[in-house]
């Protein structure tokens, strides 16, 4: 029998509306499971244990008097540390905003809330959603629990690692680049990054207007299913929230994929950048499951993997930098290496470049709707492998080897990250579909039927006692070669940053990859290319 705190949204839910279980027996049990292994883990920057513990009870009561009022009802969950919650710190992560405590919650944790949920804490994140580890934060950066020395995916790092760990049973992540779903891949859990609009960001500490999602990370995709269907709808104070209607995620949850056309976008893990061998068996034994199960699959080709990385690179560098530029001229030392190494490039990103990539993305998301004309869901790996030994990201990382997950926020498609097997390591490995805008119900309904057809949620990652000790590697940059130095110099200067040679050589080696990305932005762009971001506003 399951301990209580290895119980999904789903049972757990079950139990609670049939007396069966306290919702204080369980909160009690999510504290006693932190308390046990998150020194190892560090997926927690704040505990909020007397709170949750207080609306557990709360919860006990109303259940009794009125019965549950949604599967959340008594049931515990845990929020990225960029969720605004009033009364209670939202840091990014960062030295910067240690002492931030927001007035009100977040749209997303006000219906969590809203809806019994008992919140447990607020978890590690990279700074400002941006990309890590980092060393030299507020807080320690979280671990995998499969491998304490492995990755675990970011910058959803501790959501990840808080639901793989059974610390949470559902967590808050946010998704600009693949946040969500590369915890979900290399911490081995459901993750879902909605349709751009689907899910209210505001009160959500941005990182890029064009590219931000919010979504959830659960341990299966109905309990992924569960939590959207409680943060998805229309917020009429979040300019970017579409007034879409919101159907019943659970109602054909369990639909199957029988007559089902799947587009296999092989080419992204096989020729555009080869996966492990690994991964791209679990992808074939994949698509023999799903055939199995009744649906067509066959391959399909979209723009290369290349494209989609140039385009979302550079938006995002230049709205992060816009976002944090004033504060990183006059406080570099408030944020953390890795974040000023990764935003810093973002002040000689050109405006054309910036309008450049714009329409380039709306002519790949118009390019890639296409393929809905032929097939119901999309579907390529999440990651190249199993989860990489923890480090430092370098510029190859950053900005020079495209991810399987950016063409999604490109394209603002629905997508949902689950696992698919294991690798040779004995760490997760997953896929990811993606579906036509808004279409979230089917995306969950495949993902569900894979999931009901194949043994990995039997298995949970063991935990060791004793955990990883380690600090910041050498994170120096070669020196530039004089014409580079020169030309840089300059640049600098006119966006007046003001950088030690330390600084100023991680800016000249980025720089080398910036532009390389600017350069797949083409310069030929029909009149008729509209930028991404074009407002437009329905008739009377």
């Amino acid at each position: 029998m399951s301990a209580l705190y290895e119980l999904t949204i789903a049972e757990a839910a079950r139990r609670i509306a049939t007396r069966d279980l306290s919702p204080v027996e369980l909160t009690q049990a999510y504290l006693d499971r932190i308390a046990a292994v998150d020194g190892v883990v560090r997926a927690y920057v704040a505990l909020t244990a007397d709170q949750a513990l207080a609306a557990a009870k709360q919860a006990e009561t109303d259940i009794r008097r009125d019965g549950p009022r949604s599967p959340l009802h008594g049931v515990p969950f845990a929020l990225k540390d960029i969720f605004d919650t009033a009364g209670i710190p939202t840091t990014g992560h960062c030295r910067r905003c240690r002492t931030r405590i927001p007035a009100e919650d977040a749209t997303t944790v006000r219906k969590l809330r809203e809806a019994g949920g008992v919140l447990l804490g607020k978890l590690a994140t990279h700074e400002f959603a941006t990309g890590g580890p980092s060393w030299d934060l507020a807080f320690p950066p979280a671990r995998n629990p499969w491998d304490l020395a492995r990755f675990p995916g970011g910058s959803s790092s501790g959501s990840g690692a808080a639901v793989a760990a059974a610390m949470a049973p559902g967590a808050m992540g946010s998704d600009t680049g693949g946040s969500i779903r590369l915890p979900a891949a290399f911490c081995g859990t459901a993750g879902v990054k909605p349709s751009f609009g689907r899910v209210s960001k505001r009160g959500v500490l941005p990182l890029s207007f064009t590219l931000d999602n919010a979504g959830p990370l659960a341990w299966t995709v109905e309990d992924c299913a569960i939590l959207l269907q409680i943060i998805a709808g229309h917020d009429p104070l979040d300019p970017g929230s579409a007034d879409v209607p919101v159907p019943d995620y659970l109602a054909g949850l369990r639909e199957g994929v029988k007559g089902l056309r799947i587009g296999l976008v092989r080419h992204w893990y096989e020729k555009d950048r080869p996966a492990s061998d690994a991964t791209i068996a679990a992808m074939d034994a994949a698509v023999e499951v799903l055939r199995g199960l009744g649906a067509e699959v066959r391959d399909i080709a979209l723009a290369p993997l290349a494209d989609y990385q140039g385009c979302m690179r550079i938006t995002a560098l230049a709205e992060s930098f816009a976002i944090h530029g004033d504060w990183l001229r006059t406080r570099p030392e408030d944020y953390g290496e890795v974040f000023r190494y990764r935003i810093t490039p973002g002040a000689l990103v050109t405006g054309t470049d910036y309008i450049r990539a714009q329409r380039m993305q709306r002519l790949l998301l118009q390019q890639t709707l296409e393929a809905f004309k032929d097939v119901d869901l999309l579907l390529t790996a999440t990651t190249y492998g199993e989860a990489p030994v923890m480090a430092p990201m370098r510029a190859e990382a950053n900005f020079a080897s495209p991810p399987l997950t950016n063409p999604w926020n490109v394209a603002q498609l629905p997508t949902l990250s689950l696992c698919n097997g294991f690798g040779p390591a004995g760490l997760p490995l997953s896929m990811q579909f993606a579906a036509p805008p808004f279409a979230e119900a089917l995306l969950l309904r495949a993902g569900q039927a894979y999931e009901a057809a194949t043994p990995w949620r039997a298995k949970r990652p063991v935990l060791p006692a004793t955990p990883i000790e380690d600090g910041p590697a050498d994170q120096s940059a070669p020196p530039p070669d004089p014409v580079m130095r020169a030309t840089y110099a300059t640049l600098a200067e006119r966006a007046a940053l003001e950088l030690d040679d330390h600084h100023f050589a991680q800016l000249c080696e980025a720089m080398r990859h910036v532009e390389a990305l600017a350069e797949v932005l083409p310069a030929d762009l029909p009149f008729g290319a509209e930028l991404a971001n074009t407002v437009s506003f329905e008739g009377e």
